[in-house]
């Protein structure tokens, strides 16, 4: 539509004339994409992108779609005649218009009012597991028909469903999509990283882009997969995911841009498409002849007349996490001399910590000092370009101008992975920061009378409607990732407005898990934390070895936290019941508690082992 209409002339002169038009980046405002999206599917039944939007000038739409051809077309409205009628109706009759963009703006306030509720408990979660097992494909692994989107987050949910409620089939299903993902074109065999979504069953032809997002989710994905079952596979592609990201999303900065496009030259996927001859003449004879073989690169090819490099057919796959990393080296440099990737050089709060939260991840379950460094240095990224003076957030930051008043993802996402680096590292000037994101939340995006959090702060610009978002899209929502956060903080904190908060959120969010349960992956992940009995492990005195930390946290679910005399004062500011744990003279005492209880002090991690085995 770009192509067609916007950089066309004809279509120029006439938006011109009658229109103000307004190119809006749904990446830097969420909440304008969402209440027009909003109008999309209220008026046509269906939504997408590019999405078009008519309204009058106190943003009152009357008119939405999708894609527009230049002129009519096989029965379907161009755009050169929608905005003649339009224009023409404006100068005759504007009530008409204005009366129709009046009674959608009504038709959304009364929907975001009339939410669906539902009674919390383990039956959503149950649901959520029939429908999966429902669409998955057996296959190939993923859900429902081609195009195939990765949904890392309902992935996290399956794993933790199989952990917590003993289900080997919700494990089989997620472990079933992350192997085929991996073997498929829609994961970069070449340089790392994965593309957006496959346009086929089989995971073999993406949609070439890549985003910072999936990359970010997918490497939490294949984390939590490889805590859980130790396969060596899934390190190793959340290695080169991770990697991947740290050399081309990176910024000088220290924080992560948004995107790589799928077009280079002009033409979708030219960068990733390779021929046997292009193999011949950088690899030798017979290193080309393997490497041809390994990775399905043959003529006539299986992408217009080129080859999408994967392993679909290939049984020894398994193989590939070290396999020819020589040859691949020298292929990734040839690639990128030959042609080039458009770089989206945004950087979003709410991204940038998504990203964070993985590479601290990372850090807790591989022990791996760089990914843990590359999350510290994308926090104070956040804290030096993406923080205003006063503590809250903004939405994006690029070349050096930060712009848009930060919104519920921003603080949500930044709590989490807060979280996450405080469970790798024990700092508790994370447990503090994350704390005041939590704050904000509550002060600027609560609704007191409906539940939940709307997506726009109470002091940000004014749409026709404050939106709220609880399904998750190609993210979580930002309403269930909150819910963790407060159930985390409730954990860690022991503060009856966390546990009060996330007992709220859980709630709300309950009608939405009801009605559309494979569209609240990241919800019924809260909910599991919510409904099985949790532990909490306070270590006082000095600092244990971090790895046997993490290797407890990762086994038994268990929160835990550190007092030392280096971190007490911080600790007893955003924890204050830590306060009531003296700080032994020498050695470390630890208190294992549930429930809100705590059993008296043990003297080692082996103890504390014990005693979870027992619990």
């Amino acid at each position: 539509m770009a192509r067609e209409s916007f950089e066309d002339e004809e279509v120029a002169a006439l938006l011109n004339h009658a229109f103000i038009s307004i190119k809006v980046d749904r990446e830097e405002r969420p909440d304008v994409d969402a209440v027009y999206m909003a109008v999309c599917q209220a008026l046509t039944g269906a939504g997408g992108w590019p999405l078009t939007v008519l309204m009058t000038p106190d943003q009152r739409p009357f008119y939405a779609g999708t894609y527009l051809p230049k002129h009519n077309r096989y029965g379907q409205m161009g755009l050169i005649e929608l905005l003649k009628q339009v224009a023409a109706l404006w100068e005759s009759d504007s009530e008409q218009l204005c009366a129709a963009g009046e009674s959608i703006a009504t038709h959304l306030n009364a929907a975001l009012r009339d939410a669906p509720t539902a009674e919390l408990g383990p039956h959503l979660a149950r649901e959520a597991i029939r429908q999966y097992r429902q669409s998955f494909d057996r296959r190939y692994g993923g859900f429902g028909p081609a195009p195939k989107f990765p949904s890392p987050h309902s992935l996290l949910f399956l794993m933790a469903y199989a952990q917590k409620e003993g289900d080997s089939d919700a494990q089989r299903m997620a472990e079933a999509t992350l192997v085929g993902m991996y073997r498929g074109g829609i994961f970069d065999h070449i340089g790392g990283g994965f593309s957006r979504y496959s346009t086929d069953e089989k995971w073999l032809v993406p949609h070439f882009e890549k985003m910072l997002y999936d990359n970010a989710l997918l490497t939490m994905a294949y984390l939590r997969a490889y805590a859980r079952t130790h396969r060596p596979l899934y390190r190793d592609v959340a290695r080169r995911v991770m990697d991947y990201v740290l050399s081309e999303l990176r910024g000088e900065e220290g924080g992560f841009l948004c995107a790589q496009d799928a077009d280079s030259d002009g033409e979708e996927g030219k960068y990733y498409l390779f021929t046997p001859e292009e193999v011949a003449s950088v690899l030798d004879q017979e290193e080309a002849a393997a490497f041809c073989a390994w990775y399905d690169i043959d003529n006539p090819g299986n992408f217009e007349g080129k080859s999408i490099p994967n392993l679909l057919k290939n049984e020894q796959f398994e193989r590939d996490t070290d396999a020819f990393f020589r040859q691949r080296e020298a292929f990734l440099r040839y690639r990128r001399d030959r042609t080039s990737l458009h770089l989206d050089d945004k950087a979003l709060t709410s991204w940038n910590a998504l990203m964070i939260a993985a590479l601290a991840m990372a850090g807790r379950v591989l022990g791996e000092e760089k990914y843990l460094q590359a999350a510290h240095a994308g926090r104070g990224f956040v804290q030096r370009h993406l923080t205003q003076p006063n503590g809250r957030l903004w939405v994006r930051w690029r070349r050096g101008q930060a712009l848009h008043t930060g919104q519920l993802d921003d603080y949500a996402f930044y709590a989490w992975a807060l979280l996450e680096l405080y469970a790798t590292t024990f700092d508790p000037d994370c447990l503090l920061e994350a704390r005041t994101m939590a704050e904000n939340i509550l002060q600027h995006f609560s609704d007191p009378d409906g539940g939940g959090f709307y997506l726009t702060a109470d002091d940000a610009e004014a749409l026709i409607t404050r939106p709220k978002e609880t399904f998750d899209g190609a993210i979580p929502s930002g309403n269930a990732v909150a819910a963790l956060v407060f159930l985390r903080l409730g954990r860690l904190c022991a503060e009856p407005r966390d546990e009060a908060a996330a007992d709220r959120q859980l709630s709300f969010l309950a009608g939405s898990m009801r009605r559309a349960p494979m569209g609240s992956g990241f919800a019924l992940l809260a909910l599991l934390e919510a409904l099985h009995p949790s532990h909490e492990l306070v270590c006082a005195g000095e600092m244990p070895p971090q790895s046997d930390l993490w290797a407890l946290e990762e086994e038994y679910g268990l929160a835990v936290l550190v007092k030392t005399p280096d971190t007490a004062g911080a600790l007893e500011k955003t924890a204050p019941f830590s306060a009531a744990y003296p700080l032994p003279k020498q050695g470390t005492n630890y208190y294992l508690c549930s429930g809100g209880a705590c059993s008296a002090a043990l003297h080692s991690l082996e103890e504390v082992r014990a005693a979870l085995d027992r619990a």
